[in-house]
């Protein structure tokens, strides 16, 4: 009997961390809040406009800075198009899992957020694949560390605008 009293409790203990998933932090003071949001345009490589709640919000991606392709007044830089492509391929029309920086809006009122889709972290994506530079803002950089790393991995081997941009 002791031991299925155990067991139960065990299993209990489980079901409420993957119900509940504490390491999000559900938006209580100092943790991080996680959404699902449905993609519905992207803007450029690291900028897109994403439905959550039912209200349609900019949201930049943390931690990267992909080659401007549609900021005012200043020309399309060196692959911009291919950075900004890819995550349109990649995202538009996708249900996202969107966690919010510890510094949750920009200047320009843009949400702030990492971005997964089907558990694979975008934002390092962009980055390992030479897509885009680290950008560290603090308070924001929970993953500074681990972006650097990729893209330092990425400019080694020459990939993406690493390769085919002047420095």
């Amino acid at each position: 009997m002791k031991g299925s009293v155990v067991g139960s409790v065990v299993l209990l203990l489980a079901v409420a961390l993957v119900v509940l998933r504490p390491w999000e932090g559900g938006g209580e003071e100092g943790g991080p809040r996680a959404v699902t949001a449905l993609v519905t345009r992207v803007v450029d490589g690291d900028t897109v406009e994403a439905r959550i709640d039912g209200e349609v919000e900019d949201v930049r991606l943390i931690g990267v800075d992909t080659p401007e392709t549609v900021k005012p007044g200043e020309p399309v830089q060196c692959f911009g198009p291919q950075a900004s492509r890819f995550t349109h391929r990649l995202l538009e029309g996708q249900s996202v899992r969107l966690v919010v920086g510890a510094e949750q809006r920009d200047p320009y009122d843009r949400l702030l957020a990492y971005a997964y889709l089907d558990g694979s972290f975008v934002n390092a994506t962009l980055v390992r694949r030479g897509l885009a530079r680290t950008l560290t803002i603090p308070p924001n950089d929970r993953f500074a560390p681990r972006l650097r790393s990729l893209e330092m991995d990425a400019a080694r081997a020459g990939r993406g605008l690493w390769g085919a941009c002047p420095p």
